[in-house]
């Protein structure tokens, strides 16, 4: 087995913040994860209902990827990508990097993934791999998942090549961290900004408080809208609290990452939004304690609950973001440790 050698395996919450935590510690840089999702700018919103979906999806994030791509910006990060068409170049593309002692970052369908208990389609999942041999390899999945976790080449191989939502081809990454990292403020501000801006200007109203906003709408016809609303609503539910998301639909992690923020820059406008994504949090798991009963009792009144509590939602995390916007702009007081 060819192992990168002082690999710290640790699974987190959500996969592609796992996978960059197991990268960056590597090169001695161990940031938490709320700290990770934040700088990356990760949080989000999307209802996502087509014609072929058999139930709507809703995401509390970023696309994949698009967080590691915010993040190697906000730290400077070297960040390498590599993608091919080609099994045998995407493996030694893989085997190059562990074999230089770094462990590499891959984008990937989990449903071909050895150790996945409930295998499902989905083409966004991230792993850390930091070893090989002639028939498996070594990741690091989420805690969920097991962390430090093996899985056979041949799994391996369809799961990077997988074509379908959200899938790259290959897709493989690995990050350098410089010598001087910026400042707690010149990272902080500009992650928190450009997150708040995008959630209040979404290009279309699926996405961001309209996103949300259009949600507390539609969650309303769920009963109706399920061929089986016993399995669909609860599934639903579970995927915004346990399925990789921190609890909350992301909104956990964005919590507390504020909160770190808090003892590193003095603002106003930044506890203001703590404070409002902690009742947000809240919030979102109350929705989704509701859409579980009225799928399990069949009773449209806890959807009708649901859908006033999103409609406050969508004020609650536009206030937020109106207030984070402003942070570094009109908020001369925003300091340094």
């Amino acid at each position: 087995m060819t192992k990168v050698s002082g690999i710290d395996a640790r699974g987190a919450q959500h996969c592609e913040t796992t996978t960059l935590g197991v990268l960056l510690r590597h090169q001695g840089l161990d940031l938490s994860e709320p700290m990770l999702f934040g700088l990356g700018s990760g949080l989000s919103f999307v209802y996502w209902d087509g014609k072929n979906m058999p139930f709507p999806f809703l995401g509390g994030r970023v696309k994949p990827f698009e967080l590691t791509r915010n993040l190697a910006g906000a730290l400077g990060l070297d960040l390498r990508v590599e993608e091919t068409t080609s099994p045998r170049r995407a493996w030694k593309n893989v085997t190059a990097a562990i074999d230089s002692d770094h462990p590499v970052g891959l984008q990937l369908d989990s449903y071909y993934l050895d150790y996945f208990g409930t295998p499902v389609h989905f083409g966004g999942h991230m792993v850390a791999l930091y070893g090989y041999d002639e028939h498996s390899a070594q990741l690091v999945d989420t805690e969920q998942q097991g962390g430090a976790v093996s899985t056979g080449l041949a799994g391996l191989a369809r799961a990077r090549a997988a074509r379908g939502p959200m899938t790259a081809r290959n897709r493989s990454f690995t990050l350098t961290v410089p010598e001087r990292l910026p400042g707690p403020e010149q990272r902080i501000v500009p992650a928190i900004t450009a997150c708040a801006d995008a959630f209040l200007d979404p290009p279309i109203a699926n996405l961001g408080h309209r996103g949300i906003e259009k949600a507390g709408k539609l969650v309303r016809t769920w009963l109706r809208r399920s061929e089986d609303p016993r399995r669909d609503l609860p599934q639903a539910a579970l995927m915004m609290e346990r399925a990789g998301t921190g609890g909350a639909l992301f909104r956990n992690l964005y919590r507390d990452f504020l909160g770190e923020c808090t003892h590193l820059l003095d603002s106003g406008p930044l506890r203001t939004g703590h404070r409002l994504y902690g009742e947000a949090a809240a919030l979102w798991t109350e929705v989704a304690a509701l859409i579980t009963e009225a799928g399990t009792e069949g009773d449209e009144e806890r959807l009708l609950r649901a859908g006033a509590v999103l409609g406050d939602l969508s004020r609650v995390e536009r206030e937020a973001m109106r207030a984070l916007s402003r942070l570094g702009r009109d908020d001369p007081g925003t300091t340094g440790p």
